[in-house]
């Protein structure tokens, strides 16, 4: 399948794989030992599902860990949350967002290892 945008970042990547105007969906790449930013979202849930690795997911302070294929966690509307490669090969999940905006500007960060606000 052809992304329809890619983009890379301090932590790995991502490419948009399905972008409407009621969901966007993207995979995500987190390299090794690294995590995103502590974040929320005013405007859109979240659903992520591991396909490759394992992933550490912050939610509300609280740690979750996805080791196998297919496993999911679902980051409601205004919850803080981050995900985390602890290991040291990549992990990947597909992003499932919902709600009335997908913009990347709709990021909320509250803590960052690369100092983005």
């Amino acid at each position: 399948m052809q992304a329809l945008e890619h983009d890379e970042r301090p932590w790995g990547c991502y490419d948009v794989l399905l972008d409407t105007d009621f969901t966007k969906v993207k995979l995500i790449t987190v390299a090794p030992n690294q995590r995103l930013s502590y974040q929320s979202h005013k405007k859109r849930q979240e659903e992520w599902i591991l396909v490759k690795g394992i992933l550490t997911v912050v939610r509300d302070d609280i740690e979750y860990t996805l080791v196998a294929k297919g496993e999911s966690i679902t980051i409601p509307q205004g919850v803080k949350h981050r995900a985390w490669n602890r290991t040291d090969k990549p992990a990947q999940f597909i992003e499932v967002q919902t709600g009335t905006y997908f913009g990347e500007d709709d990021i909320v960060r509250l803590q960052d290892d690369f100092k983005r606000k």
